[in-house]
């Protein structure tokens, strides 16, 4: 490295002039970076915006299936009876007695010291398992028994002087999954038997009708409904399905909300503020055409007519100021008078959304992901040009600094020139006129 005597001959602060050309220099390389720092904001407002749009994407590709707004909610006359709904649910109602509860088998040994032998047989479910233990201690065959696969458990209890009952159950309830020990000569009583549950429909008509279940739930008992039990009545227990018109009215009211959330985001990024002077500033969307297209094309997906009839029918509209409204009264009144065609109508809306939102954000061929690719490429452009900048600037200042070194040798030289003369001319005799 070189040594820079600043200033020496010339009285100049070359190193402050050479920073300040410098910075004249980097003017160029300036501009880059700022445009660096103004892209990779559009970056972050686009990855915002895509992650919005792929959240509408979702939520209407779920709220355009046939059962999203097929909510129902049940009442029955017992709590010892309850229903589920799900999809495929009808409204309706139904009488029904409870017989028996399904339970699990239950059988216990006689006092015993130790198993008569170390194997014998365990038939569960229309299956036989042999049980072979490592001895005929209790505990050996319990671990027999309890690892093997058919559905039973053991555990020993102590009854005195020694002396241990070993209690089998089955694992699951119901009269299939009864079972029985053979190959052995140890004495069993069965303390509970296995059985299915039982209601009876329409008890007491021509149509009475049994129906029974290995668990206590009855699956499918009604369309899209599972009714479970817990308690035997002689009474009969009634159920009621009705439709849920307030759970059916928040689903759809999800997709508004949705849609009027991306709207407000787009919105709040594309203001113009106007400042002192009358001077304007827009935010980062403002003026963007892609940004509008998507406001545009959403919006119409929403309201544009379905067979001939405006969404505003089932409660969908849109305000003055662009955003969407929903009506949960008026689109109540309309799915209760017709719901097979406010659910057509409101699948197909929530459909079109869907189509325009995955456009919008895929993450291959959407066109937000497509213009961030196209972002982060001018980025790494710009970035390489900044480094070509960084190169030309070192070897730019190089250059200066060697430029005034050399012209403060030049100077320096001059000076001592300059002393050497004077002091010559000093020295000279004087003449005088005679």
């Amino acid at each position: 490295m070189g040594i820079s005597l600043d200033g020496l001959a010339s009285g100049l602060d070359t190193a402050a002039l050479v920073k300040s050309l410098m910075q004249v220099e980097a003017i160029p390389q300036t501009m880059l970076k700022n445009r660096v720092t103004a892209t990779q904001t559009m970056v972050s407002a686009l990855q915002s915006l895509n992650t919005r749009v792929a959240d509408v994407a979702k939520l209407s590709a779920t709220l355009a299936k046939p059962e999203a707004l097929q909510k129902f909610t049940s009442v029955s006359s017992s709590n010892s009876v309850t229903v589920k709904t799900s999809d495929g649910a009808a409204t309706g109602s139904l009488e029904l007695t409870v017989g028996q509860l399904a339970q699990q088998q239950v059988t216990v040994t006689g006092p015993l010291t130790e198993w008569d032998s170390s194997s014998f047989t365990l038939s569960s479910a229309g299956k036989d398992y042999s049980i072979t233990a490592v001895s005929a201690s209790l505990d050996d065959v319990i671990t027999a028994v309890n690892a093997s696969e058919a559905g039973v458990k053991a555990v020993k209890f102590a009854v005195g002087d020694g002396t241990y009952r070993v209690q089998f159950t089955a694992d699951a309830s119901g009269a299939a999954n009864s079972f029985s020990v053979a190959g052995t000569a140890v004495p069993f009583t069965q303390i509970r038997a296995a059985q299915d549950a039982t209601v009876t429909l329409w008890a007491g008509s021509a149509a009475e009708q049994t129906v029974s279940s290995a668990s206590n739930t009855f699956a499918g008992l009604m369309p899209g409904i599972d009714v479970s039990v817990s308690k035997t009545s002689s009474e009969p227990v009634t159920l009621t399905v009705q439709r849920d018109m307030a759970a059916a009215a928040k689903e759809a009211s999800s997709l508004v909300d949705s849609l009027n959330g991306l709207l407000n985001f787009i919105s709040a990024n594309s203001s113009i503020t106007i400042g002192t002077g009358g001077a304007t500033s827009g935010m980062i969307f403002t003026g963007d055409s892609m940004v509008r297209s998507i406001t545009q094309r959403l919006t119409d997906a929403a309201i544009r007519p379905v067979d001939g009839r405006s969404p505003s029918e089932i409660g969908i509209s849109i305000t003055r100021e662009g955003k969407l409204d929903f009506d949960e009264e008026k689109f109540t009144k309309a799915l209760n008078a017709d719901p097979a065609r406010v659910q057509s109508a409101f699948a197909t809306l929530a459909k079109r959304v869907e189509t325009v939102s995955s456009e919008l954000s895929d993450k291959y061929s959407g066109d937000i992901s497509s213009r961030i690719k196209g972002q982060e490429t001018t980025i790494t452009r710009l970035n390489d040009q900044i480094m070509n900048w960084d190169r030309r600037l070192e070897s730019r200042e190089a250059s200066l600094k060697r430029i005034y070194s050399a012209l403060e040798v030049q100077l320096s030289n001059m000076n001592a020139q300059q002393s050497y003369l004077a002091s010559q001319l000093a020295s000279l005799p004087s003449t005088k006129e005679k």
